[in-house]
């Protein structure tokens, strides 16, 4: 069975905006589905990091071309049971067809699901995984389902049939960041400073009401640096500055490195 995650601190703010609000009348909730980060991202490349094994705890590897790390995989390091969960959900869900997780995610949906977020951890690690979650959001038109994804590729091959219920965002930051332009994607990109989302004439997401509102899915946005970064990292350097300046941002405690 799999363990779909109740609204964190960030996303339960879905429930203050209009738009999104619809969705969640009669008591319907926000939840979200996650999968072990770094293992189950297959294009990811500047966000790459992972939870492993070494002397006997977990500790954070980060990939050879990390820009910054994955707030997630730091989660996995840090909580025994949120790694427990997502390792879960991805060995349920790996291996399996495309019929067969769909009717794997479609019966363990829960029943008062109003908006779920498609991985506040972890990506679509096949093209066989995105179509079930496809089929699953045409099967339900009432609630709301949006993801973040590195996955263009197998985005790209099923665009045109994305249901209208469904909202993806392209994420900065993965091997095929050329096929955002070149395809004229809805993107987001992690930014390191307020200036940065000017420069780009990008509005901040601080609530994940830019990825979520059907409205908006052809307009892309910044997303504030967060999470642990690596010490002397341009990445660490960058969160210094936003906590001097009381920007608003999230981050979590220090994680063992490998």
């Amino acid at each position: 069975m799999l363990k779909f995650s109740p609204a964190n601190a960030k996303i339960v703010a879905l429930s203050q905006v209009p738009e999104l609000a619809a969705f969640l009348v009669g008591k319907r909730k926000v939840y979200s589905l996650d999968l072990l980060s770094g293992y189950s991202c297959p294009f990811a490349q500047a966000c790459l990091s992972k939870a492993v094994e070494f002397e006997g705890k977990r500790k954070i590897k980060d990939g050879p071309k990390n820009e910054f790390r994955c707030f997630s995989a730091s989660q996995e390091v840090q909580y025994t049971n949120v790694y427990n969960l997502r390792k879960h959900n991805f060995d349920t869900l790996r291996g399996l067809s495309c019929e067969e997780m769909t009717a794997r995610l479609t019966e363990d949906l829960p029943s008062n699901a109003g908006i779920v977020r498609i991985h506040v951890a972890g990506d679509f690690f096949s093209r066989d995984y995105l179509a079930a979650w496809y089929a699953v959001a045409a099967a339900h038109p009432k609630v709301l389902f949006y993801a973040y994804t590195k996955s263009l590729k197998y985005w790209l091959s099923m665009r045109f049939s994305t249901p209208a219920n469904m909202v993806l965002t392209a994420s900065y930051g993965g091997r095929d960041d050329d096929l955002i332009e070149e395809y004229g994607l809805r993107a987001s990109q992690v930014v390191f400073s307020e200036a940065e989302a000017a420069d780009l004439g990008y509005e901040i997401d601080h609530d994940d009401s830019h990825a979520a509102m059907p409205s908006l899915r052809n307009e892309s946005f910044a997303l504030m640096l967060h999470g642990t970064q690596p010490k002397g990292s341009r990445a660490a350097d960058a969160l210094k500055i936003l906590k001097r300046d009381g920007v608003q941002h999230s981050y979590n405690r220090k994680v063992v490195t490998v």
